[in-house]
């Protein structure tokens, strides 16, 4: 069975149906696994080829664990709230017995020995990897092309990025290939791809997701560890949610996580919302402007209390997050010269000039001025709760763009500044498709105060009920 009647006895193939819909019905026997893994197989094979996103399929594995599902499932035994469901992972995350080849070619038989620990916990509430995803070198670029792997082509417009570097997950999911993906986000990747895909994300605040490698990556320096974040994407605000109840939470393999429930008591009265429709430090398209405001108007109907205000030292925010960003990749530049394809190395030759060399007096001065934004920030997340913005200021820019020239290098930093606050400070921020321009479709970002992830989802799924799910989509050749 590759199809079920939907509630209106229409017939909707399985790769359409969302992570949260599927359990359900494998719970239910309406289905089996092996023909939703076997749906989504044939969807991968179907589309694949031109966009790229799932460059490892694990076509055995996912059918003999879901026939052990099925088995489960004939025997009553207890259920996991994604049994049977499949799931893509970004390729810098473990899955034992894959390599965990961080999109590049020294990389590629790095094979992890053991389960990244939200690994573990997806295949433990059932949840069985189907593939792995695309990424840039490192994962430092917002555009997926890999010097292993090579480009991923968004779904809507073949010509445009698809985001990175979760890019290869999103258009996964924006295509049918998976109901649920696993990245990671250190300047919106989680959330840009989202964005260009036209699907939904969430950035969980630092702490709140268990990060470890089998494999110790080059890339552990000090922004890593203080900025990124592994989190959940999916086509629906509803998955997303779910994923996300399943991979959180404290674990013996990362010291700096922390036992903070998802369910934290909510903000007394009507919630204020900080809109933010064209973010400081560059110019933002029209078209991005007016999904966002429409946006703001969808909270306002539905009982927020919107504001456009724009939160303290804003710009200055962008600022540390790149002097973060680049202590870093200056301190790691023999590695990455010696590993790193040349257009992902040209990109950051582009932009390191944007963000000055530090001294240890000025980084000190850097972490100064961090504690200082952060406090400014929670005094005003005590006011707003949630701040409504772009994701990017600009939609999906064409293949290459970034890498241009200086200028246009430029560019790609200022269209993304408002991912950055929310990796400099630690916070959570959700993303929802708030609708198109031109064709492509925009992203909106709810960001909220430490460890209130559910309530930027819940205003998400708002705007959701309004704007619709964009994808899946047939991939536009």
């Amino acid at each position: 069975m590759t199809t079920t009647p939907d509630p209106a006895g229409a017939t909707v193939p399985l790769w359409r149906r969302g992570a949260s819909e599927l359990a359900e019905l494998i719970a239910k026997g309406a289905v089996t696994s092996l023909e939703v893994v076997d749906a989504h197989l044939e969807r991968i094979d179907a589309v694949n080829p031109h966009v790229n996103a799932v460059v490892r399929v694990l076509r055995d594995e996912a059918r003999a664990a879901a026939r052990e599902a099925d088995r489960a499932v004939a025997e009553g035994r207890p259920l996991g709230p994604l049994h049977g469901v499949p799931c893509t992972i970004k390729e810098n995350v473990d899955v034992a017995g894959t390599p965990t080849t961080d999109g590049i070619p020294a990389l590629a038989d790095a094979v992890a020995a053991q389960d990244a620990p939200l690994v573990e916990r997806l295949r433990a509430a059932g949840a069985i990897p189907i593939g792995r995803t695309n990424m840039p070198d490192f994962a430092l670029r917002i555009h997926t092309d890999s010097s292993l792997h090579g480009l991923t082509r968004n779904p809507w417009d073949s010509s445009v990025t698809s985001g990175g570097s979760s890019g290869g997950d999103a258009a996964a999911l924006a295509a049918g290939m998976t109901p649920l993906g696993i990245g990671n986000d250190i300047g919106g990747s989680l959330r840009n791809p989202a964005h260009a895909c036209g699907i939904a994300s969430i950035k969980p605040t630092t702490g709140r997701v268990p990060e470890a490698h089998a494999n110790e990556p080059f890339d552990a320096g000090l922004s890593v560890q203080l900025m990124q974040v592994n989190g959940v994407m999916a086509r629906t605000v509803a998955d997303v949610r779910l994923g996300l109840s399943v991979i959180a939470g404290p674990h013996v393999r990362d010291a700096t996580t922390v036992p903070v429930p998802l369910d934290l008591p909510r903000p007394e009265g009507p919630l204020r919302v900080a809109l933010i429709a064209t973010p400081p430090g560059g110019d933002t398209d029209p078209g991005v402007e007016d999904v966002v405001r429409r946006a703001g108007d969808t909270l306002q109907a539905a009982g927020y209390e919107v504001e456009e205000v724009v939160p303290p030292m804003y710009e200055e925010a962008l600022d540390v997050w790149g002097r973060w960003l680049f202590t870093d990749v200056r301190a790691l530049r023999p590695v990455l010269q010696q590993f790193m394809g040349p257009d992902g190395m040209r990109f950051l030759d582009l932009i390191e000039p944007l963000y000055p060399e530090q001294t240890v007096e000025t980084l000190v001065q850097t972490f100064v001025q961090r504690r200082t934004i952060a406090r400014l920030w929670a005094e005003f997340l005590a006011r707003y709760p949630l701040v409504l913005s772009p994701v990017w200021t600009q939609p999906a820019f064409k293949h290459g763009f970034d890498i241009e020239n200086a200028d246009t290098a430029a560019a790609t930093m200022r269209l993304l500044r408002p991912v950055m606050p929310a990796n400099l400070l630690g916070l959570p921020a959700a993303v929802v498709a708030g609708g198109t321009t031109g064709g492509l479709p925009v992203g909106v970002q709810v960001l909220g105060d430490r460890f209130q992830e559910l309530l930027c989802l819940e205003a998400a799924e708002v705007i959701e009920h309004e704007v619709g799910v964009l994808t899946p989509i047939d991939p536009v050749h």
